[in-house]
């Protein structure tokens, strides 16, 4: 399995992290991210304000979710030009636990495929719908509803070619879009405890600055709305 590291040079306090995924992930290469600042000053991409596909996404993309977004896509290309059969994209502030990270290797060598998209989530939140498989204290399974946040996962080629043809435009961030299976169709799978872990403070914080909409009170509520619509369509077994 080929490894690629979302990394934007001039984060010079992950540079050290990046070097020792380098040196810990199979067969890693490094991609550059994607500067969601510059596409959007620059109209590079084409954007919609939430209402692209349901339910409404309520708040605006910021220049930092346009970059990320366009970083993991670029990393769905690679896979696909690239050839390979699937391979595991990471983000720079990426940490991993040797043995709990080990049973996650044994279960991506025996089940990834073309097909895969495997989620590898730092935090706890996903309750399983069907288990597929377990090595150790690790269960691959098929979530009820999927999580957030993108710090690790396996994308199959079929499965990149598949978002791929489904994110040509822009309307809410990596994490939530791949929240909607209903819209490109992908199953979604995650595996935990994995053995992944986030450094993200340490390294100096998110490197995703999100604009505020609105007051707090407002904010909560309509996340709190949102989330409820995405829980009400899980996926089925």
């Amino acid at each position: 399995m080929q490894s690629l590291i979302i990394h934007m040079p001039g984060s010079t306090n992950r540079a050290a992290n990046v070097e020792h995924l380098l040196y810990t992930l199979p067969q890693a290469e490094v991609v550059e991210a994607v500067n969601g600042r510059d596409v959007v000053a620059q109209n590079g991409q084409a954007l919609r304000g939430g209402d692209l596909h349901q339910p409404h996404y309520p708040f605006p993309l910021s220049p930092g979710e346009v970059g990320c977004f366009l970083s993991h896509r670029r990393c769905w290309q690679h896979i696909v030009d690239a050839g390979w059969d699937h391979g595991l994209i990471v983000e720079d502030d990426l940490a991993l636990d040797a043995p709990g990270w080990g049973d996650t290797l044994a279960l991506l060598a025996e089940h990834a495929d073309a097909e895969s998209f495997i989620r590898l989530p730092a935090k706890r939140r996903e309750v399983p719908r069907d288990v597929i498989a377990e090595q150790g204290q690790s269960k691959l399974f098929l979530p009820k509803v999927i999580g957030l946040q993108t710090v690790a996962q396996v994308v199959g080629r079929e499965a990149a070619k598949r978002l791929l043809a489904v994110t040509e435009v822009l309307d809410r961030p990596v994490d939530t879009f791949l929240q909607m299976h209903w819209v490109h169709g992908q199953r979604i799978q995650t595996i935990l405890p994995n053995g992944v872990s986030e450094l993200t403070q340490e390294l100096g914080g998110s490197t995703i600055q999100k604009r505020k909409s609105g007051n707090k009170i407002s904010r909560e509520f309509k996340r709190a709305l949102y989330r409820a619509q995405v829980s009400a369509r899980p996926q089925k077994g």
